[in-house]
């Protein structure tokens, strides 16, 4: 096995701040002190330590030797990069006006640019991760950024819907690797110790995306003309492919060749090669849809989804349609009506993490062992009530509403949402790796898969749902939708969760 698989292998439980128990065991000065004394003098000299997980090679270019501003300098860039997804996805929601009257198609016809850009973001990492194992990292995003660049000036260019919503397909693939590739990122770049931390950076920033990118485009839409949201698009692409040139070096490292005389600069920004022999397998691609069978892993998917879908989904989407068309805004006071999600995804986050490092750490102490995975979802009642009380908020304050006659009820309740949709990602996700630690990044892949599929979906219902029984009483459908499909279902994973994935592995 490689060095970086080692790395990846021993480091899996640490993205959420616990060590399996042969881990603990483990003195890491004492297997430092095995290595030859040349070794143990190149690590003194690089980190001043021994006390290193994993332990890197006598190698500039191990990506855990690097010093610390250029490996933040890569996370940045590739943060942002995964931010990008879900910021084009969601960057014309403000716009959603101006493009049904420029290209002739109705506002509920222009929501499906949003939705099947949600719904490609979430398969398309499927494709880009074996790649990227074989080829490396950096060759991936280069490649990335400048076809999403291309694509996007196909969107400003396009005359039609149809050319449009082709385009948009395209940039959502080609945009994607980072929302897949991230996570993997910072275990190839970071200690153990450390990396949590970090982890977080790049969960928030994918986050971020769908709500900043309404915020900022709201206003484009409305003092340029609104295909100038996709002429920035694609100049920030522009602007990434080039700070990659320079600021993103390769993490993807297997060991040092032997013998090689390339330079370690040579090998992380300039070679092109084949950096894994392996050979590709068909089941790679499809590998982490296995995780259907692996029922915790399944039911933590199911129930962060149907949170992610009115959350986030629905409080994005349909907002032209709900707070734009009942208050009159234009499309820069709309995007104003963001920051209810925005912020309430920041204090969810913190909120979340903190808390839930906090509530697990407090418990270790207390029982003097690592506490069972289950104990964690505690917290997850709290993200799915708050979730329920922000879409009651915002269902029934927009409808109480006056039209014409602006109120910051609804986006409070957006807010609320967020806030209990962040808890419920960090706490649900966590678990989901918990619960299958030896393939964590196909955990990954495949509740982004569920969640994108279902956001997909929803989009094509929520206009039938609020004809039928109406804007203030969908949030009873809402509720019974949380309860049944994750409340429920979350309990039945504290009662049985241990049992099936003991039983699985």
């Amino acid at each position: 096995m490689s060095s970086t698989e080692e790395a990846h292998d021993t480091s899996i439980k640490s993205d959420v701040n616990y060590v399996d128990e042969k881990d603990a065991e483990l003195n890491i000065p004492d297997r430092a002190q095995s290595l030859p004394e040349s070794h143990k003098a190149y690590l003194l000299e690089r980190h001043g330590t021994l006390d290193l997980d994993p332990i890197p090679n006598m190698d500039p270019a191990d990506p855990y030797n690097w010093p610390l501003w250029k490996k933040t300098a890569n996370l940045g860039l590739v943060a942002f990069h995964a931010c990008m997804g879900t910021f084009t996805a969601s960057s014309i929601i403000c716009a959603y006006e101006n493009i049904a009257m420029d290209v002739g198609v109705s506002l509920q016809r222009v929501s499906y640019l949003t939705s099947l850009q949600i719904a490609i973001l979430g398969g398309a990492p499927l494709f880009w991760k074996p790649l990227s194992q074989r080829y490396g990292r950096r060759p991936i995003f280069l490649l990335s950024l400048i076809l999403s660049c291309v694509c996007n000036i196909g969107c400003a260019k396009s005359p039609d819907y149809a050319s449009m919503a082709a385009c948009r397909a395209l940039v959502a693939f080609f945009i994607s690797p980072a929302m897949a590739i991230g996570s993997g990122v910072v275990t190839e770049t970071f200690f153990r110790k450390e990396r949590a931390r970090y982890m977080g950076i790049w969960t928030v920033m994918v986050t971020l995306g769908v709500p900043v990118g309404p915020f900022i485009f709201g206003f484009v839409a409305q003092r340029v003309h609104y295909r100038w949201i996709y002429w920035i698009l694609a100049i920030t692409n522009a602007c990434q492919f080039v700070l990659y040139i320079f600021f993103g070096p390769e993490t993807r490292y297997i060991g040092a060749e032997p013998r090689s005389q390339t330079s370690s600069f040579k090998r992380e920004y300039v070679s092109v090669r084949r950096i894994d022999p392996a050979p590709f397998k068909i089941s790679e691609f499809i590998h982490p849809l296995a995780l259907f069978t692996h029922i915790p892993v399944l039911l933590a998917a199911v129930a962060y989804s149907m949170v992610f879908l009115f959350a986030s989904v629905l409080c994005s989407v349909e907002v032209p349609q709900l707070l734009q068309v009942k208050f009159e805004l234009n499309a820069q006071q709309l995007g104003l009506q963001f920051l209810g999600l925005i912020i309430g995804s920041l204090l969810g986050e913190q909120l979340g993490g903190f808390m839930s490092d906090m509530w697990m750490n407090a418990r270790a102490r207390r029982i003097g062992q690592k506490p069972a995975p289950e104990y964690r979802l505690w917290l997850s009642y709290i993200g799915f009530l708050l979730t329920i009380a922000g879409m009651v908020v915002f269902f029934v304050c927009t409808e109480q509403a006056a039209v014409g006659q602006w109120t910051v009820k609804p986006v409070i309740g957006t807010g609320i949402a967020a806030f209990g949709n962040q808890v419920v990602t960090t706490v649900l996700t966590t678990y989901a790796v918990d619960t299958h630690p030896h393939d964590a990044g196909s955990v990954g892949v495949f509740i982004n898969f569920v969640r994108s599929t279902w956001g997909f979906i929803g989009p094509f219902w929520f206009p039938s749902m609020f004809k039928s029984v109406g804007l203030a009483k969908s949030s009873g459908v809402v509720t019974a939708l949380v309860m049944g499909a994750s409340f429920i279902p979350t309990a039945l994973m504290q009662w049985q969760g241990s049992k099936w994935y003991k039983h699985g592995e």
